[in-house]
């Protein structure tokens, strides 16, 4: 009996809805590798920062967009990523790598080179993979075996943000998430769209546990040729 092909699951959804922990916890309950696509734009974010290039001007954005290396560990346990070899998980969640990514996201040579590095790991995925973002049901993966958009209402977003986040306000991090959502939103170069082929999960009213429970379902059926 020939093995089944591997699943490839694309969750998209804006921060706060639960997204990063879904995914992580899905691919390891199914054996499967995982892809945080956000880390790849903050990383590539971070090393146009840490270099001094103006983050203002896209024109200086899109000539080095090639130049560094970064790398994404798949593994859903621990998940990894570097930049020309220095481990960068820490230093990309920064307030300052934060409120400058969407303006770097923003430039087609920087979506292209990170859209060529997630579909080489989705197409390398021998168990399947999880990739989790905002473009990924729509652009990077169009063709992706199961895909979900994960919502949730601004307010339970920002108390997520909040809770994640020790000590920042909530009514500044609400503030924030929907200016995020309104810049790539507004995007030219795959802006960020429901696909309309994935399901939609509402998680405002729904414990970590019920989302992961739905989207494993999801996967399951999947594999099982349903």
């Amino acid at each position: 009996m020939e093995s089944a092909q591997p699943v490839v699951v694309a969750i998209d959804g804006p921060s706060g809805t639960g997204k990063s922990s879904t995914s992580k916890a899905v691919a390891a309950q199914l054996g499967m590798s995982y892809l945080d696509t956000g880390a790849q734009y903050r990383a590539i974010t971070w090393w146009m920062v840490h270099h001094g290039i103006d983050v203002t001007d896209p024109s200086a954005i899109a000539a080095v967009a090639g130049k560094p290396e970064i790398v994404s560990g798949t593994d859903p346990a621990g998940p990894t990523i570097t930049v020309d070899g220095v481990d960068v998980a820490g230093p990309i969640r920064t307030d300052e790598v934060t409120a400058r990514v969407s303006a770097v996201s923003a430039v087609p040579e920087v979506r292209a080179r990170i859209t060529e590095l997630q579909r080489s790991l989705a197409g390398s995925a021998a168990r399947g993979i999880v990739v989790e973002g905002r473009d990924i049901g729509t652009t990077v993966l169009p063709d992706a075996d199961v895909k979900v958009f994960l919502t949730a209402s601004a307010e339970a977003r920002a108390a997520r943000r909040s809770g994640e986040l020790q000590g920042v306000d909530v009514h500044s991090t609400r503030d924030a998430l929907l200016k995020r959502d309104a810049a790539d939103a507004g995007r030219k170069t795959s802006p960020f769209v429901k696909a309309g082929d994935a399901l939609e999960v509402d998680t405002t009213d729904l414990t970590l546990a019920q989302v992961i429970e739905c989207v494993v379902t999801l996967v399951e059926e999947k594999r099982a040729g349903k």
